[in-house]
């Protein structure tokens, strides 16, 4: 697949890309894919859960242990100590623990639900792959010029570079609708599904590339 390369300022370079990989299994039908889409970005949801709350059970709250009434001849429902779940203060019936929420999926699953987000990216032609650029300083102005001239600054966009880029992270933190990624940390199906427009740095395609094929 080849998709042409922009400048900074939104403009045609000439220059193409060339993207080398399988896009889609077609072993695998839609219905399957868009399943399979589903569980890892609810893998990686899963996986964003803190899981720290926490209850206490009757077993664990300080308190007499001693029955406050006797079982029979009161005329009221039995009671037992101070701790009993029915009284205020008393322990949890049932509460939450803590737990990891995350569960496993095997690696080609998201690899085949990235391709498969990818493939509809560009389809829709919501992928533009520009040329490596630095911002000298943190400037929110100037990266607000970038994705004006990109036509992208209304809607949720994704960027990917090839590095750490401390200058365009910091400058991207006053759009609330613009994402920052280190293709070298790793990509989400979650981040691709949610934003309009992906932008790609030119010299992270190979990254991502070596990602998708490595077996």
């Amino acid at each position: 697949m080849v998709l042409e390369i922009l400048n900074k300022n939104g403009l045609k370079t000439g220059r193409k890309i060339k993207w080398n990989y399988n896009l889609l299994d077609n072993n695998i039908n839609i219905k399957t894919k868009n399943h399979l889409i589903y569980l890892e970005i609810k893998r990686f949801l899963a996986a964003q859960r803190q899981g720290s709350h926490k209850t206490k059970g009757r077993s664990q709250i300080q308190g007499s242990n001693k029955k406050i009434q006797k079982q029979k001849g009161s005329g009221n429902a039995r009671k037992g100590d101070i701790k009993n779940p029915l009284f205020v203060g008393g322990g949890r019936i049932f509460g939450p623990v803590k737990r990891k929420y995350n569960f496993k999926l095997n690696k080609k699953i998201k690899k085949i639900a990235i391709k498969f987000l990818l493939y509809e990216k560009i389809i829709q032609n919501k992928i533009k792959i520009i040329e490596p650029f630095l911002l000298k300083e943190i400037s929110s102005k100037k990266l607000k010029k970038i994705l004006n001239k990109l036509n992208i600054l209304k809607q949720k966009t994704l960027i990917i570079s090839n590095k750490r880029d401390k200058n365009l992270y910091f400058s991207s933190r006053n759009f609330q609708n613009v994402k920052i990624i280190n293709i070298r940390n790793g990509i989400n199906s979650y981040d691709i599904a949610k934003a309009y427009y992906l932008i790609i740095k030119e010299n992270a395609i190979k990254y991502l590339e070596n990602m998708l094929n490595k077996r």
